[in-house]
């Protein structure tokens, strides 16, 4: 394989080094910040068959070529564009300058929440076999597993126990990651988190009935009260108390001598942020993200199915802007405090829109002649299905535009039929086929009713939109421009 002259096709295709800022690569994808996008020849890369795929997020444009391809192409890339190799993280920092305030923030909630996430899942699957363990009539008639079998019966404690881990101790994970991305020390942090969920305190989740006992304890310095209450299963609390954490030590390692830096700063960091976070920011921020997560709660619970529709209409498209990321604090919250939520609705609408966008690229499959697209179809509605959707999303369905609309239309439907049953998760995972474990168990048939209904629906309206003129149109002139631009590529 010639890596130099592809990387050269693929310098002239995204509009000549001039409009490269910035590049690295992944294990697949050539990852690209570009000072202009519209100079993309898109049909160009799309002629290429090196190029598996493309698609632009967090100001980011992406080229997949492929493992082992990709690192290749990027040595000769490099040195044609005449810049220097930058790590993922510089790239992705030039990319976040591109972004709107709001795409910005949602970007700062996903690099926050996105390493915390294997130990949320983790935790969450257990919390799912201990399901399997205790539902009843799942595998034996009248009984659950323990019932059945109660040599096991240790086992399942034992798991019920490990997965609470996370969730109780959510502010230390938040607390760690959150710090860290706002440029201070991670393990202070981490001790924030701590301070936040300390056994010392009263536990968040009796706060209601110790309040209305008239009995919540308090820290009493020179006549202020400062209520003893913890943070456990809380968000924006930790979020908050990391940033303002951060801010402080970086203003006091400007000012402190070195001497004394290491003994001064966290010191009067910890000190000074533990005391805003109990006076002020804790109570206030409990307060609106329990306002936050009420509002989707009453959407949910008030409108039922009308709610559903809605949120699973909408899904996919937060997902192109990365929104989506936004209801992680939510979903984290109803999780966290599972005996008054009952779990989190979020996940199972997630699971029909990502369906659905596999069903979309499954019937492209059939509807598409080109081999290459064939291909990628089949191969990212099998991801989609298992509860990856960039592949189908960024390489089919946005691409044709009419699966993409179908497969909104399919999870809207799904989605107001699995809320009207009122379908909520115990556990995040994989939101598709996998999530299957996640699913309160007495549910679990309406959420695969549900992703059955979200095919069905998909394939059918992705089919009507493919006979309907203005899409046949549409694909003519992409294939008449993709003709014409590798044709005047060959004369040139």
């Amino acid at each position: 394989m010639d890596y130099k002259k592809i990387a050269e096709e693929l310098l002239t295709d995204i509009g000549g080094k001039d409009n490269v800022q910035a590049a690295t690569h992944c294990a697949t994808r050539l990852r690209l910040v570009l000072r202009d996008e519209s100079k993309v020849d898109q049909a160009g890369l799309d002629a290429r068959d090196e190029v598996k795929g493309t698609f632009s997020t967090a100001g980011q444009y992406q080229i997949i070529l492929g493992s082992g391809t990709v690192n290749e192409v990027y040595k000769e890339f490099i040195k044609m564009a005449g810049i220097d190799a930058m790590s993922k993280e510089e790239v992705k920092t030039a990319g976040s300058q591109k972004l709107n305030p709001i795409q910005q923030g949602v970007k700062l909630l996903s690099d926050i929440f996105v390493p915390i996430i294997p130990a949320i899942v983790a935790c969450g699957l257990m919390m799912g076999l201990n399901n399997v363990f205790t539902a009843q009539d799942l595998f034996v008639t009248g009984k659950s597993l323990i019932e059945a079998y109660p040599a096991i019966e240790g086992f399942a404690a034992m798991i019920n126990t490990f997965s609470n881990a996370a969730y109780v101790f959510l502010p230390v994970l938040i607390g760690f990651s959150a710090t860290q991305k706002f440029g201070g020390n991670p393990y202070l942090g981490a001790v924030l988190g701590m301070l936040m969920v300390h056994p010392d305190l009263v536990n968040a989740y009796n706060y209601p009935s110790v309040l209305a006992a008239g009995e919540v304890p308090f820290w009493d310095i020179f006549g202020f009260e400062i209520a003893k209450v913890g943070y456990q299963g809380t968000v924006l609390p930790i979020l908050f108390a990391s940033y303002i954490l951060a801010k402080i030590e970086t203003f006091l390692h400007k000012r402190v001598h070195t001497s004394l830096d290491n003994l001064v700063t966290p010191l009067f960091a910890i000190i000074s942020t533990g005391f805003l976070t109990f006076t002020l920011v804790g109570p206030l921020t409990r307060t609106l993200g329990d306002v936050m997560t009420s509002s989707l709660v009453w959407l949910y619970d008030t409108t039922g199915a009308i709610g559903g529709a809605i949120i699973g209409f909408f899904y996919a498209p937060l997902v192109v802007t990365g929104m989506h990321h936004s209801f992680i604090a939510v979903e984290t919250q109803l999780l966290a405090d599972i005996a008054k939520t009952g779990g989190t609705f979020i996940f199972p609408i997630a699971a029909m829109s990502n369906v659905a966008q596999g069903a979309a690229a499954l019937a492209m499959f059939f509807i598409i002649k080109e081999q290459k697209a064939k291909s990628l179809a089949s191969a990212s509605a099998i991801s989609a299905y298992l509860g990856i959707t960039e592949p189908a999303m960024f390489g089919i369905n946005l691409k044709y535009r009419y699966p993409f609309y179908a497969a909104m239309i399919g999870s809207g439907v799904s989605s107001a039929f699995i809320s009207f049953f009122k379908v909520k998760a115990i556990a995040l995972g994989a939101a598709g086929l996998p999530g299957v474990i996640s699913i309160k168990q007495e549910q679990l048939w309406i959420y695969i009713l549900g992703m059955l209904i979200a095919t069905l629906t998909t394939v059918s309206m992705t089919y009507v939109f493919s006979k309907r003129d203005w899409t046949k149109s549409e694909a003519k002139k992409k294939n008449e421009e993709q003709v014409h631009s590798t044709l005047n590529k060959e004369t040139l």
